[in-house]
């Protein structure tokens, strides 16, 4: 039986809500996020004037629409899904180029531009992506204009008729945007759907730890997670404690351990799946894709050992090259 019920009357199979950024991607020697005061492998907000001046020092050589559900809901376009996506940019050039970015990649995207007095004075969100030698990304992230999205911003009508909202963790720090993510369940739930939250980071994690928990528990039927971002959900000592603790939670709990691939507990019953042999290149992505694979397989009706497969396939495509969107053919590859 498949996980998701019949839906004939969905106009989408999936619907994202995130941070709206533009992504720049810049290869870095060794040493360098230490030398600019970043923790390597994390992510860390930084204001304007931080943003402006971390920029004029990198040489970026990828900047593409993103965000993490953005990338998800990209990825899963390319396999074939029906995809939308919603989040605030400014109303200055990158924020239109963002909007025509996702449309040109196949995505729905209704959010308007918003203007001065909505953005608060922020021009459109930017992360920088800095990329070692050995493929580990460290993100400094302005959050600009993403940051005042909220309820007022939701389509309505597109959340009751996508068979799955895809909730981006990394959304979750504004009230507003809380506000948002509870009200959007709340429409997908009652119109049938199944709503999937991504925890995004252990450091946003241990911001929110609290209200992700009640967040899991009360309003999602999907969670992603790595290995280090469950272990922080529930304070755990093992990453079996804290499986156990998400398969109690959640119908299904999708937790991913980079080379030692991923498992993932539907209604309590465990399934292994293997990573994708691949040569590591830029982890950027990784998470995003195998989510746009995992959910491309649900609302395909396949089963979850299938879902995970194709999701692993999307995953070491992303992190073969740099940047945080396909290259290749993802149908091709995922043989879909």
């Amino acid at each position: 039986m498949s996980f998701l019920p019949a839906s004939a009357d969905a106009e989408f199979d999936l619907l994202c809500i995130g941070n709206a950024i533009v992504d720049v991607l810049a290869p870095v020697d060794a040493g360098v996020p230490e030398a600019e005061g970043l923790v390597p492998g994390s992510m860390t907000l930084i204001d304007a004037q931080r943003a402006d001046a971390l920029y004029g020092r990198l040489e970026p050589e990828q900047q593409t629409g993103g965000g993490s559900a953005a990338n998800t809901a990209v990825a899963a376009s390319l396999l074939g899904a029906r995809t939308a996506y919603l989040g605030t940019v400014a109303a200055d050039a990158l924020g239109l180029a963002y909007a025509d970015d996702l449309r040109r990649a196949g995505i729905f995207y209704p959010t308007a531009p918003l203007d001065a007095e909505r953005a608060g004075g922020h021009s459109t969100a930017r992360c920088m992506i800095l990329v070692t030698p050995d493929g580990q990304r460290t993100m400094s992230t302005y959050l600009g204009a993403c940051t005042a999205f909220g309820p007022a911003d939701l389509d309505e009508r597109a959340v009751a008729r996508s068979r799955m909202l895809y909730l981006e963790g990394y959304l979750f720090d504004p009230p507003a945007a809380q506000d948002a993510f509870r009200r959007a369940a709340e429409i997908a739930h009652d119109a049938g759907r199944k709503v999937a939250l991504s925890l995004s980071d252990p450091f946003c994690v241990g911001r929110h730890r609290a209200a992700f928990r009640a967040l899991a528990a009360g309003h999602v039927d999907i969670l992603f997670a790595n290995e280090d971002e469950i272990l922080s959900l529930y304070e755990a000592a093992d990453f079996g404690q804290a499986a156990a603790a998400a398969a109690r939670d959640v119908e299904l709990a999708v937790l991913t351990r980079g080379e030692k691939g991923s498992v993932v507990f539907c209604r309590g019953e465990r399934t292994d799946i293997a990573a994708q042999p691949t040569t590591l290149r830029d982890s950027t992505g990784a998470g995003d894709a195998y989510a746009a694979g995992f959910l491309f397989g649900l609302a395909r009706g396949l089963a979850i050992a299938e879902c995970g497969r194709i999701g692993a396939v999307a995953a070491s495509e992303v992190i073969s090259h740099f940047g945080a969107r396909p290259e290749g053919d993802l149908r091709a590859l995922a043989g879909v």
